[in-house]
């Protein structure tokens, strides 16, 4: 408080010049620096304030306060593109996917632009960039051994010929029945559902019924990471500021064992995957 009121007493004359950032922004070696993202927003709807409150505004309000404090910062975000919800909307809305989003990038563009949001770099998940990016990521991956592939059991449409995600079927909820429940969850009980496990499943696309089938599909091998994760962990809970639920939640995760994470979808839009046996999927 006491240095405060010093540099108040010293007027606007006595503080530093702001710092300028180059462009693109880049770390400088000697600065603080600080790279801000905010959750991606997902491009098939308009964001309401709602929205903007719950995502990007809190990262706004520090990238700010970084910047006063001469922080060389970096902002970014972009709009979520790929997967089921944009396929859905398109559906919805008789337009491609590529149409929809963009469309709704405009949207959202147009609406962070007139709340003034700082970002630095606002982009897109359906770029060619982000594209050798992710597939660069999954190449590492696979040739560290850290891929798995396993079959699961999954609705197949055979009026649609296709496997149907979760917000492409709905049924009867086999926990408390009501009729409209989706593909991962019900509305009315709020458990969550493996599609499987539907009652009365109907596609969403053309009301037929649908069937289960076996599809391969590639998982993240997260139990070999377990043991130096949670080395990792301790050292980190030590020294990090982690919250009393990022700890407990943390924590039931590695007491309970990591479950390999299937990272494939049986989609046709999203980043393909660089590997023969599974260029059908996303």
């Amino acid at each position: 408080i006491t240095a405060a009121t010093e540099a108040w007493d010293r007027g606007p004359a006595a503080l530093p010049k702001p710092w300028r950032p180059q462009k693109p922004v880049l770390p400088v070696e000697g600065m603080r620096n600080v790279l801000i993202t905010s959750a991606l927003p997902y491009v098939n709807n308009v964001p309401h304030l709602g929205n903007i409150i719950g995502c990007v505004l809190s990262a706004d309000v520090f990238a700010r306060y970084c910047r006063l404090r001469n922080w060389n910062t970096l902002y970014v975000c972009g709009t979520d593109e790929y997967g089921t919800a944009t396929e859905t909307k398109a559906v919805e809305e008789g337009l491609t996917p590529q149409e929809i989003c963009d469309k709704y990038n405009a949207v959202h563009t147009d609406i962070y632009r007139w709340f003034d949001i700082s970002f630095d770099f606002f982009g897109r998940t359906t770029t060619p960039s982000q594209t050798r990016i992710a597939q660069d990521i999954f190449q590492r991956l696979l040739a560290r051994g850290f891929l798995l592939e396993d079959t699961v059991e999954q609705l197949r449409c055979e009026g649609c010929q296709r496997f149907l995600a979760d917000r492409f079927v709905e049924g009867t909820c086999p926990f408390c029945g009501y009729e409209e429940a989706r593909g991962d969850q019900c509305d009315k009980c709020g458990k969550l559902i493996n599609a499987v496990e539907l009652k009365k499943p109907q596609c969403k696309l053309c009301k037929g019924v649908p069937v289960v089938k076996p599809s391969r599909h590639l998982f993240l091998d997260l139990p070999k990471l377990e043991e130096r994760l949670e080395s990792w962990l301790e050292k980190s809970w030590a020294a990090g500021d982690w919250t009393a639920n990022a700890r407990y939640i943390t924590r039931s995760w590695i007491r309970d064992g990591l479950k390999p994470r299937c990272i494939t979808r049986d989609l046709k839009w999203g980043t393909p995957v660089p590997l023969d046996g599974f260029r059908d999927k996303v």
